[in-house]
This record gives structure tokens, C-alpha cells and sequence, in this order.
């Protein structure tokens, strides 16, 4: 196997050397990627290297908005005190990322433009209600996950940053596969001053919102209020780690757990 390796300098670099190539795949921290490709389920003729691109990388607040560029690393999330002291359940989110080796090479860009059904950050990326800032635009959370390793992005299309809006409280809860360390399911609650946003991933095909716990949530931010509640399991994965009665069981007790996290 064999492809052409490409460290641009710049976004517009990047975006034109995978237009060009037959078949290019951006490079970000690779977590995927590379593995995908040492099992031939993906034979790229170019990779084009965001890491050499100045300016994807680093965490910052403007106008009481966190602000996460696309190279960040997971560790760097983690380790950050701004995070912490703005959005802490990104902290724990991030901590909890695969093993150490994925945190420190792993990017939030990487992560939410593969968009894997498991994966942790989508669920605080949508529960968060963040803007996805990318070299054409700006997309919302609820319009940027499309489907199973689907998004909205076009194909040259680089994510920039992640802005996300401070909530009032938020917090992490995920049961992780004992193998590969993603989330069976994984729930990430937020107030806000309009009301709660409740995130699920592991759970489907894709990341999704529940209206159901939402609603609830927004009612009486407090684990009680979910006592009573079920989730439709019909649209949940069925797998050798949790069907989908499991699944969507466990759902609702994730939800109790990080309102329980996020009041804590």
C-alpha cells in the first residue's frame, strides 16, 4: 500500500491538495484513520497532514464563549484549567477518551468530523448546543450530525474551532465498552437559561437529542424528574455488548446520573 503525504502550511493548502488528489483524506490525529487504513478497509492515494497548520490548536474564551480549536488534543482538553473552570464536565468528558496514547495524539476536529455512533465529544458538542467553525462557515450542532459517520461537511472542508456556549451546569456520564473504551451509551445533560439539552451517543446509529428527557429535564432539572420516563428502544443498536432494551435503559440512567453529576 502506498499514498502521497502532504504537510500543508495553511487551510487553503490543504483544502487544494485534497481536490486534487483521486482519493484524499485529511489527517488530524489519526486515531481512525490509521488503523482503518493498516486493515485495508481504506486505501487513500494522498494524506494531507493538518498538524503543520497554524492556528488549530489552543483553547481560549471570547465573549464568554469556550473556544476549542480543531488540532486540540484530548490531554490538552483535560488539562486545561480554563476548561475546567468554564465547562468541567469537558474536562471529565475528555479524561475519559480512549487510553492515554489516543488522548494525547487525538483531536475534538478529528473526533466530531468521523462522527463514530460511539464516540464521546458529538455528545458534548450537541448537548452543548457549540458552533462548529469551519473554512467556508458556521454550522450548528443540531445541523452538523447527519447520520452513522455522516456529517454536514462538505469534502474540502476543514473544521477550524468548536465554540462552545457556557452552560449553567453539564456533566459526562458514559458506560464504556471494557475492550475498546467507547461509550455502550454515554449522556451529556446541560442547563441553560431556556431550558436543559440532553445528548446520547453510543446508544444509535448516530448522536442524537432526547426531546423526552429535554423536556423533563427543563421542567424540574433534578434526577427524580426522570424516575417515571422510558426511552423508545426501536431505533437504539443491538449488539454482542447490549441490546437495545439494555441500551435504552441505560440511557435514562445516565441521564439520573449526570443530573446528578452536574447539581454535585
Amino acid at each position: 500500500m502506498s499514498f502521497d503525504f502532504h504537510r500543508p502550511a495553511t487551510v487553503e493548502e490543504a483544502a487544494a491538495l485534497l481536490t486534487g488528489a483521486a482519493d484524499g483524506k485529511f489527517l488530524a490525529g489519526g486515531m481512525t484513520l490509521l488503523p482503518t487504513i493498516h486493515q485495508r478497509l481504506a486505501s487513500p492515494t494522498d494524506l494531507i497532514d493538518l498538524s503543520a497548520v497554524p492556528g488549530l490548536a489552543g483553547i481560549s474564551e471570547e465573549d464568554g464563549v469556550l473556544v476549542i480549536g480543531a488540532m486540540t488534543r484530548h490531554a490538552d482538553v483535560a488539562a486545561s484549567p480554563l476548561v475546567a473552570s468554564l465547562i468541567p464536565a469537558l474536562v471529565t468528558l475528555a479524561g475519559g477518551i480512549g487510553d492515554p496514547q489516543v488522548r494525547h495524539r487525538g483531536t475534538i476536529g478529528g473526533s466530531i468530523a468521523n462522527n463514530d455512533p460511539a464516540a464521546d465529544y458529538p455528545a458534548a458538542v450537541l448537548g452543548l448546543g457549540a458552533t462548529i467553525v469551519t473554512s467556508r462557515r458556521e454550522i450548528a450542532a443540531d445541523d452538523f450530525f447527519v447520520g452513522m459517520f455522516e456529517t454536514a461537511l462538505a469534502e474540502d472542508e476543514v473544521i477550524l474551532s468548536v465554540r462552545f456556549p457556557v452552560p449553567d451546569k453539564a456533566a459526562y456520564m458514559k458506560m464504556r465498552s471494557p475492550a475498546s473504551r467507547y461509550a455502550l451509551a454515554g449522556v451529556f445533560v446541560a442547563l441553560f437559561p431556556d431550558g436543559a439539552r440532553v445528548a446520547v451517543t453510543g446508544a444509535a446509529p448516530a448522536v442524537f437529542r432526547s426531546t423526552d428527557l429535554e423536556e423533563a429535564l427543563t421542567a424540574s432539572f433534578t434526577p427524580s424528574a426522570l424516575d417515571r420516563l422510558s426511552i423508545d428502544a426501536s431505533d437504539m443498536l443491538s449488539d454482542l455488548s447490549g441490546d437495545r432494551e439494555y441500551r435504552a435503559n441505560l440511557v435514562v440512567v445516565l441521564a439520573r446520573r449526570a443530573v446528578s453529576a452536574a447539581l454535585a
